[in-house]
């Protein structure tokens, strides 16, 4: 990993440290108003490689890291850090973009940010290069969450 990746990675984690703390405010009402993640404030972003992974549409997979099985129609990523649940816009270099949700790990190649599913990658033009630069933007902060139970 080179120098510039490694500290525009800091900077991020720094910056959604600091809007978690600050958006950590006491409910009295545990369920939140559903709000467009279009209408949200941008928090974070950062500029790389993007790939995808996955096997084809309808295939269902291995769970992921969040204990769901794995959907290449859901637009869905792997991050190495962001919380399950975050919300993410992609950019690609086409001007196509995406919304996805964090519910796995990875990419674990150098110099990759983000894992798109085969959905996610299809709607940006990714899925005929495989890999591709783009721009990732956390429009909202999931809260972690596993969804279900892993048994392995």
């Amino acid at each position: 990993m080179n120098y510039q990746t490694l500290t525009g990675l800091t900077a991020l984690v720094a910056t959604l440290s600091l809007a978690t703390a600050a958006s950590a405010t006491p409910s009295v009402n545990s369920t939140q108003p559903k709000v467009s993640v279009e209408s949200k404030q941008l928090i974070a972003q950062s500029v790389g490689q993007a790939s995808f992974y996955g096997t084809g549409p309808g295939e269902g997979g291995p769970l992921t890291a969040n204990g769901e099985v794995y959907n290449p129609s859901g637009l869905t990523a792997a991050h190495r850090s962001l919380p399950f649940g975050t919300r993410v816009r992609v950019t690609s270099n086409n001007g196509r973009s995406v919304v996805v949700r964090i519910n796995d790990r990875g990419p674990f190649i150098g110099g990759r940010i983000i894992d798109l599913s085969v959905a996610a990658a299809r709607a940006i033009g990714l899925n005929r290069t495989g890999v591709g630069q783009v721009r990732m933007e956390v429009l909202s902060i999931g809260d972690g969450r596993r969804q279900g139970r892993r048994n392995r």
